[in-house]
């Protein structure tokens, strides 16, 4: 075969590479939200507890984190000082717990779908806390995508047949909560020059969200717990979901490693409405017309939002490159101009 044929190959192999890739990442984050639902649900399994379901999965992830960096040395720990990480890392575990509390509480007042529609207020809540902390630039064309996005989320929630005004509050605060702690990692880490990948992430984040989790769960959960003389641990259940969850974030590393975030975003838009086809013809919630209008309005106001930040992001890309382009143009100017100008105190030496 000749090299045309071999370059053929490489990108048939890169492009199913990509693919596998989002469809592993569908897969898992579609089972962890759809096992979360059915461990929670008191129709289901029976398990109302979303603080104690979310701690098992920190303890898990931070336990397999810290054996996968300190033993088998994956990846490399972050370098930072305990001042960096009280002021960095620790308010970013508070909002990350949290969010994952009021998330999974979620779960126990409202249909997966409806979650699901729910969830696409997430760039408007990102949109909004970046121009309050000044990391988003107001515009008013973007803030008229804002509030479409949520006319739509406010169509799909007049529809939605089984509406709980508490499950509401629970996940709207877990969506603000989870864009404060995005915008505050621009802020308190990647402002500062630390990066974390999902696996360091849990080895730092995962510890400190788990002793936050404790608090609540102290005072809310564990009398419950000790008075339900019933209740034994299922380490199948308990174990599966959370390896589910870890695999997970395995899953994010490599999705966003290997092709982008923006590949993410639009493998998560697939993965909505595959869970909400999926709540509405296994699960049996009910799905209403009006519920499928609100949504599709939020989705086409997400959709133009992420086209919008892509075209923001390659017109960023080719300034820098410009601006590189011009720079190595005028270092070989000077550097052509000091040859002349050697050449010239040569040839006068000479005389």
């Amino acid at each position: 075969m000749g090299k045309g044929g071999a370059l053929s190959e490489g990108v048939l192999k890169k492009i199913l590479l990509s693919y596998a890739y989002v469809a592993v990442w569908i897969f898992l984050s579609f089972s962890v939200i759809v096992y979360n639902k059915y461990i929670l649900d008191r129709k289901l399994y029976n398990w109302p507890y979303p603080i104690s379901l979310t701690m098992i999965h920190m303890a898990f992830c931070s336990s397999l984190a810290f054996i996968l960096v300190n033993f088998f040395k994956i990846v490399e720990p972050v370098t930072m000082s305990k001042d960096l990480y009280l002021k960095s890392v620790v308010p970013i575990g508070a909002l990350y717990a949290l969010s994952l509390w009021l998330s999974n509480s979620a779960y126990i007042y409202l249909s997966v779908s409806f979650i699901q529609m729910l969830k696409a207020l997430m760039p408007v809540a990102v949109y909004s806390i970046g121009v309050m902390f000044k990391k988003e630039s107001f515009k008013s064309d973007t803030m008229v995508n804002m509030v479409s996005i949520s006319f739509g989320v406010g169509i799909a929630a007049y529809g939605e047949a089984k509406f709980d005004v508490f499950g509401v509050v629970l996940q709207l605060g877990a969506v603000a909560f989870e864009a404060t702690r995005l915008v505050l990692i621009q802020i308190l880490l990647n402002a500062k020059g630390i990066k974390f990948n999902p696996i360091t992430s849990l080895y730092y984040v995962a510890p400190c969200c788990l002793a936050f989790l404790s608090v609540p769960w102290f005072i809310v959960e564990l009398p419950v717990l000790m008075e339900t003389s019933s209740f034994h641990f299922d380490f199948f259940v308990f174990g599966t979901n959370s390896i589910c969850a870890f695999a997970l974030n395995l899953a994010v590393f490599l999705l966003v490693g290997k092709t982008s975030a923006l590949t993410m975003n639009v493998a998560g838009v697939v993965k909505d409405w595959l869970l909400i086809a999926f709540s509405w013809s296994v699960i049996k919630d009910t799905v209403t017309a009006i519920n499928l209008v609100g949504y599709g309005l939020a989705f086409l106001g997400v959709a133009y939002y992420n086209h919008a930040k892509l075209q923001d992001i390659k017109a960023n890309e080719a300034q820098k490159k410009s601006q590189q382009a011009d720079e190595e143009a005028g270092r070989l100017l000077e550097e052509r101009e000091k040859e002349v100008e050697g050449g010239l105190r040569k040839n006068e030496s000479e005389k």
